[in-house]
């Protein structure tokens, strides 16, 4: 039997000892999202009442609502989902935060639906921003024969034929009380969309709602009716994004997460709208943690940083840390990830260059990003951030594609091969008990990327080493499949007809690689792409020379 689809329907209001900080952290980085990544829940919204009219909002008539599509109703009487409303997964903060809300939730089977040419789906990323106005009609009936039959002939014969005449009305949608709810009492729910810009209270909208059959159907066939107006206030995605000034220090504790989420404080993150770090999982499967941080608009430009093969996101802690300080450069967030093949579990596919630039586009879809500001690479990343423009030109504004090349070199499958062979005869292992890459190739390959006198910087030396314990704390399952990347790729000729605006930017002393992207920025596009040299670094010149490559990145950005 094909699935029941439906809605769950929540309203809330808040209590008045509940800090509206913590109520909204709270729903948009756990609450939400946590619904969101079930497979059978298809959207998230979050409303605010518009009907109030000065009136102060009670448990009667609350501020808040959220709705959910479910694509399979019974879905929501299976332990995936049941396990959300009970610890561990539900978190004390939760458990806090809802003793202090009057929640009223709702179960709905879904009955049809009209839409209108423009309307558009809200959860599409490429949507994002856009708003509507919901109006939520609830009608329980009169008992006795034949009641339905009669509202539901009122309803597709006269009144959403004349709702559609309505300037700005995008979609009506019926719902009934749903079965697996059976000690619910029967109510029957209209949910009407319409453009933010619409014509609710004029002409058109009084024609359809004071015909003599529609008085004729409130008299005789709907015992109660109850109206509700809201306006979108957040769309939810399946992975957390909501930064601001309060936000709370806080830690998930459901078991089954591959990753904790964690948001940490404008304090001790020392960023304007805090940090969060969490995970999305890829369309073929494959966790991602990421880290984003910074402004507190939830339109800032966003910056999505590419790490290279073996290292974590904290290569870029400080050109983050510097980029952020700069007066004009607090506008922005950044996310940084952890690529495939930093753990054992990077999916089934085979990994290349477009695998991996894929994946930065699963973080913008899962996050809500319809364009990046930037996309900056190094090494590996280097050319993900240069395939992501080439690949999705769409999607971003601008690119930095750092020490790298446009293809792979002659012999690095040879080269790679080598390395992972080294690896295999330490057999390292992590405390977890997983092979990992080891200190041999670490310490040789972190001496290869950083230029001698990084090393006699006592400061800067520590850094370095963080760098080497980052390359031997890499699973190596995971360095076998994502090296991978590194043997055949060619972009050179993708290149010359790509016109999202580029820099190449490379460490002074990084052997060829010089010449090789001052090349690269001269064939790229129909009048070539900027070049930069960072004096004084190598490999990585985010890590060697923070403040000059925050520097190069600003200037970049703001030009």
């Amino acid at each position: 039997m094909a699935p029941t689809s439906g809605l769950l329907y929540v309203t809330m209001q808040p209590k008045a000892g509940l800090p509206e900080s913590q109520f909204h952290d709270w729903y948009n980085n756990e609450h939400g999202p946590t619904r969101l990544r079930l497979d059978f829940c298809a959207n998230g919204f979050r409303y605010r009442a518009n009907d109030l009219g000065g009136e102060t909002p009670s448990e009667g008539k609350p501020e808040w609502m959220a709705m959910y599509d479910i694509t399979d109703m019974s879905e929501l009487t299976k332990e995936t989902y049941l396990r959300l409303r009970g610890p561990p997964s539900k978190t004390p903060r939760e458990a806090e935060t809802m003793a202090q809300i009057k929640v009223d939730r709702k179960l709905y089977d879904f009955v049809a639906g009209r839409e209108s040419e423009e309307f558009k789906k809200l959860e599409e990323v490429k949507n994002e921003g856009q708003g509507n106005v919901v109006v939520a009609v609830f009608l329980k009936l009169y008992p006795g024969d034949g009641m339905v039959e009669k509202l539901d002939k009122w309803y597709w014969e006269e009144h959403v034929e004349m709702l559609a005449k309505v300037p700005g009305w995008l979609r009506s949608r019926r719902f009934v009380t749903s079965t697996i709810d059976p000690d619910a009492p029967t109510e029957y729910v209209g949910l009407h969309e319409y453009a933010p810009q619409n014509g609710l209270g004029g002409t058109e909208f009084k024609a359809a709602t004071s015909t003599p059959w529609t008085a004729e159907i409130m008299s005789n066939v709907v015992k109660d009716k109850q109206r509700r107006v809201y306006n979108l206030y957040y769309t939810f995605g399946a992975a957390p994004r909501y930064l601001s000034a309060d936000i709370s220090n806080w830690t998930s504790t459901d078991p089954t997460s591959p990753v904790p989420t964690k948001t940490i404080s404008a304090s001790a993150s020392n960023t304007e709208g805090g940090a969060i770090e969490s995970y999305i999982t890829t369309p073929d499967g494959v966790v991602i943690p990421y880290r984003l941080e910074g402004s507190q608009d939830p339109n800032a430009p966003l910056i999505v940083l590419c790490n290279s093969i073996l290292t974590t996101y904290g290569i870029w802690d400080d050109f983050v840390k510097s980029f952020l300080s700069s007066p004009s450069n607090k506008k922005y967030r950044i996310l940084r990830y952890l690529k495939r093949g930093r753990s054992s579990a990077c999916g089934t596919k085979p990994i290349t260059v477009d695998l991996l630039a894929s994946d930065v586009i699963a973080l913008l879809d899962t996050l809500r990003v319809k364009k990046a500001a930037a996309v900056i690479g190094v090494s590996l990343g280097g050319v993900t951030a240069l395939d992501v423009a080439l690949k999705y030109p769409e999607r971003v504004e601008k690119f930095i594609s750092c020490d790298t090349s446009s293809k792979s070199p002659a012999g690095n499958e040879k080269a790679w091969s080598e390395r992972i062979a080294l690896a295999e005869k330490e057999s390292a292992t992590a405390s977890s008990g997983e092979t990992i890459v080891g200190q041999e190739l670490a310490e040789i390959t972190t001496r290869r990327w950083f230029v001698k006198e990084s090393y006699e910087n006592p400061t800067l030396a520590k850094k370095l080493e963080g760098v080497k314990q980052m390359v031997a704390s890499n699973s190596l399952e995971g360095f076998r499949h994502s090296v991978k990347a590194l043997w055949e790729y060619d972009l050179k000729e993708e290149m010359k007809s790509c016109a999202v605006q580029g820099l190449f930017l490379v460490g002074g002393s990084d052997g060829v690689l010089p010449a090789t992207m001052k090349d690269m920025a001269a064939a790229y596009g129909k009048d070539g792409a900027g070049y930069e040299v960072i004096g004084g670094a190598g490999h990585l010149p985010m890590v060697e020379k923070p403040g000059e490559f925050a520097g190069v990145v600003g200037g970049f950005l703001g030009a």
